[in-house]
């Protein structure tokens, strides 16, 4: 019998990150009340989640490489809406962000969660920003909680 190693969604000791996207903050406050609720629900204190305000998803990056400088989190929530307009802007500003984001996790061994929404329209954003298909904030953070979860068992401090 192998042995299964899987996160679960309860709080683990320690800070959490949460860098958000003001551009579209219609769409991200929401997020961010899906991620903070969620992690509260789990256990986590108020007191342990820190909020960075970036201007816009293209800052995500670097303000959570500056925060992992900077203290020791437990994963790092990026929240952002990027939606599709007339040009391909959005295509470069989601491959940018998404690489960073994921190189950043691997790099410091510190999970980094991707909770930006990439749609076509404002009604899909809406739709992931709390209506019918959910929040992406909230599931974000159920993967934080997940992978923080995981990192203890695999590092042996569970």
């Amino acid at each position: 019998m192998p042995n299964i190693h899987e996160g679960q969604t309860t709080a683990v000791p320690g800070k959490w990150a949460i860098v958000v996207s003001r551009y579209n903050d219609h769409l991200t406050g929401r997020l961010l009340d899906g991620a903070v609720k969620t992690l509260v629900e789990a256990g986590v204190a108020d007191g342990d989640i820190d909020v960075f305000w970036v201007p816009g998803a293209f800052e995500l990056p670097t303000i959570a490489a500056l925060a992992l400088d900077h203290s020791t989190y437990n994963a790092v929530i990026c929240l952002g809406a990027v939606i599709r307009g007339e040009t391909t802007h959005d295509q470069h500003i989601n491959r940018a962000v998404s690489m960073q984001l994921a190189e950043l996790g691997v790099r410091e061994r510190v999970p980094v969660l991707f909770g930006v929404l990439t749609c076509d329209t404002l009604e899909q954003a809406l739709h992931r920003a709390g209506g019918n298909v959910g929040n992406k904030g909230a599931e974000s953070a159920e993967a934080a909680l997940r992978m923080a979860n995981l990192f203890r068992q695999i590092d042996g401090s569970a």
